[in-house]
């Protein structure tokens, strides 16, 4: 096997780390045709791809993209944040147009076939509020959830109990879950009961657990950013459309 041959990809897996789209969109652009190698056209999910060759997606598969939205939601405590479960209601439930913010700018207009295929990207528990992001576009979830990404999320945290300098330098770096060592975070005092959390990972419950490893309750957990997008004035159960001018990174 030569040494070329050892460095090729299947194509909808290189098209998914390129952050072209996620694997199952790149599967479906290219059984219909719309993404092209080199300048022809790929007929197979499983063509084996180099990284020096050039992916490109035609039109069609560009204007679908284009057309899958992104909705932020200001989640309120007592909400899941996929799927229904224990008899809580998913956050997806709040996406209504009679709960549209009024002072969503995007210039994106709400219909019902938006809802399709939207899904939360990154979880916000269910006894926790804040920024919640919704899509229907792979690569933003790509962005915000995939293994190398690098979006910071800030998080506002009550506690219950005292935050010593030792507890908040573990709180920055050295403190393991799951067997695993995280990584460095950004936990700064805000007043004698609230801590801000800057992270770049998101283990299942991650805050909560990080302050009982240093004797701290959480009483409250608000999310208020998540890379260069804040809640900003976003009412708690409100929503609003991402705008074709923002973005994550």
């Amino acid at each position: 096997m030569s040494q070329s041959d050892k460095e090729t990809t299947r194509l909808a897996k290189r098209m998914a780390v390129l952050g072209m789209c996620s694997r199952r969109e790149a599967d479906e652009y290219i059984l219909k045709g719309w993404v092209m190698v080199n300048g022809v056209t790929a007929t197979l999910k499983g063509q084996p791809v180099l990284p020096s060759d050039k992916i490109t997606l035609k039109a069609a598969a560009t204007q679908k993209q284009q057309e899958r939205v992104t909705i932020l939601l200001n989640k309120p405590i007592g909400f899941v944040s996929a799927q229904a479960e224990n008899g809580y209601q998913p956050a997806a439930s709040l996406i209504q147009k009679s709960n549209q913010w009024e002072g969503d700018k995007s210039g994106i207009v709400f219909h019902p076939k938006q809802l399709f295929g939207l899904a939360p990207a990154g979880r916000l528990d269910i006894d926790s509020n804040g920024l919640l992001v919704l899509t229907q576009d792979g690569r933003i979830a790509k962005q915000l959830i995939g293994n190398e990404n690098k979006i910071e999320k800030e998080y506002l945290v009550r506690v219950q109990g005292h935050v010593s300098e030792k507890a908040l330098k573990l709180l920055n770096y050295g403190l393991e879950l799951d067997g695993e060592k995280l990584k460095p975070a950004k936990v700064s005092v805000q007043n004698e009961d609230q801590l801000k959390f800057i992270l770049r990972q998101g283990k299942k419950r991650q805050i909560r657990r990080m302050c009982e490893l240093v004797g701290l309750k959480v009483i409250g957990l608000k999310r208020v950013r998540m890379g260069k997008i804040t809640l900003g004035k976003l009412p708690q159960g409100k929503w609003r459309f991402l705008g074709p001018n923002e973005g994550f990174e």
